[in-house]
């Protein structure tokens, strides 16, 4: 099968890219570098160091005979997507290619426009390419938990059954999304939906939980190919920062209470899902969505664990509360229904004990890397501006043994301008 990735040189879709690869599938990265330049604009670099994305195809290529085409240019530009989708002419695309992050677009306003714009037209310009050029190419669209808030009912994949005085109906189901950049995820849903009612397109939603880990079996295969490991306030997800604390002594930082519940996956299951759904499309004019994570935790579990863990290792670990910085239910009910997956085939990675000695592990290795100032809340929801930089200048830092810009990055911020320039790994 012919896979296009989108947004194939960040987190998820770069381990997604790999695992496609290695499955035999020919697999093309579509990126236009933004989120290394995220980075640099917020002066927070991955833990892990990346190499340029020629780099990292090289390799691949040499250690598996196997071929990663990559495209670069932004999906808001139409003319390169559209002539990208011809070029390419993937019998599936796999859409990663957003802005992914609810601190961000909580910023101030000019983070907050660019997000909806961003991710809503984006979205908007591959529907009308998939429309015009390739009608039957399978849409694999990655969605979130978070567009659902928290409920005081059960969470359904997509749609509800309701009856309502006298008369029933099958709905989707109601959103509560939490953050401007939720709120794009939204929109995204609506008008996926609205393109396949009117025009026939096939497409997958995957309301994906909060991912963790960074080894896959194919990022594992060199150093070269390693993952990242975002820790910050902004792109950071709370397992990760709870680990990179637990490591280098800071005390766990849990906001409100900590009865604050998602979703969670491992990300070997992640490029399992999209494997899963690229599989099995969706039949023509079908919008179904699938809830994509694997369990269910609680900030304050996931601390304790990590307590746990870090103990273990001989490491003194203390937690913190902290006052939440996003306006949200610091304890709710919770239960949302992920089964969907699991039929079509999914065997889940759980979290386990060994699961979190390996990223502490990855944390204590690469711990001279850290900021600590970095994992200090400082966007307030209640807020309409964040003024991040200023409170980064007051807060003190700890010295970094690694320089804080990647070898690569004056490519990456030159291609990210180069709309329509091909090259093959």
């Amino acid at each position: 099968m012919k896979i296009a990735v989108l947004g194939g040189d960040g987190y998820c879709g770069w381990a997604t890219a790999l695992y496609l690869s290695n499955q035999g599938h020919s697999v093309a990265i579509v990126d236009n570098f933004v989120r290394r330049q995220w980075d640099h604009e917020l002066n927070a670099q991955t833990l892990t160091p990346i190499r340029p994305l020629s780099d990292r195809l090289r390799v691949w290529q040499s250690l598996t005979g196997k071929t990663i085409e990559s495209f670069y240019g932004d999906v808001c530009d139409y003319e390169f997507l559209a002539a990208t989708i011809c070029d390419f002419e993937p019998d599936a695309v796999v859409h990663f290619a957003e802005q992914r992050s609810a601190p961000y677009s909580m910023i101030d306003r000019n983070h907050a426009v660019f997000t909806q714009v961003n991710n809503v037209v984006g979205t908007l310009n591959l529907l009308f390419a998939l429309r015009e050029h390739r009608p039957d190419c399978h849409l694999v669209k990655l969605g979130t938990m978070g567009e659902y808030g928290t409920p005081n009912i059960d969470i359904e994949e997509g749609y509800i059954a309701i009856e309502h005085n006298g008369r029933k109906d099958v709905l989707p189901f109601p959103k509560q999304p939490g953050s401007f950049y939720h709120l794009s995820k939204v929109h995204d849903s609506h008008n996926i939906m609205f393109t396949c009612k009117i025009w026939g397109l096939r497409a997958t939603d995957l309301n994906q939980g909060v991912v963790y880990g960074t080894m896959t079996d194919e990022t594992a295969m060199d150093e070269a190919l390693i993952n990242r490991f975002d820790y910050d306030d902004v792109f950071g997800t709370v397992l990760n920062r709870f680990c990179i604390q637990a490591a280098i002594g800071q005390p766990l930082t849990v906001y409100g209470k900590g009865g604050q519940t998602r979703g969670f996956l491992d990300i070997r299951d992640t490029v399992r899902c999209i494997e899963i759904a690229c599989d099995n499309p969706a039949g023509r004019g079908e919008c179904r969505v699938y809830n994509q994570f694997t369990e269910q935790f609680c900030v304050r579990d996931l601390a304790d664990m990590v307590v746990a863990a870090g103990r273990k290792m001989g490491l003194s670990v203390d937690i913190d509360h902290l006052q939440d910085p996003r306006v949200e239910a610091e304890d709710h009910y919770y239960n949302a229904k992920h089964s969907k997956l699991i039929e079509l085939g999914l065997q889940p990675h759980y979290l386990s004990d060994s699961l979190l000695d390996s990223l502490m592990n990855i944390a204590i290795k690469y711990k001279d890397r850290v900021d600590a100032s970095l994992m200090f809340p400082q966007v307030n929801w209640r807020e309409p501006r964040n003024d991040r930089r200023l409170q980064m200048g007051k807060t003190a830092r700890t010295s970094l043994a690694a320089p804080r810009f990647e070898n690569g990055a004056a490519e990456s911020l030159v291609r990210a301008r180069t709309k329509s320039v091909r090259s093959k790994g």
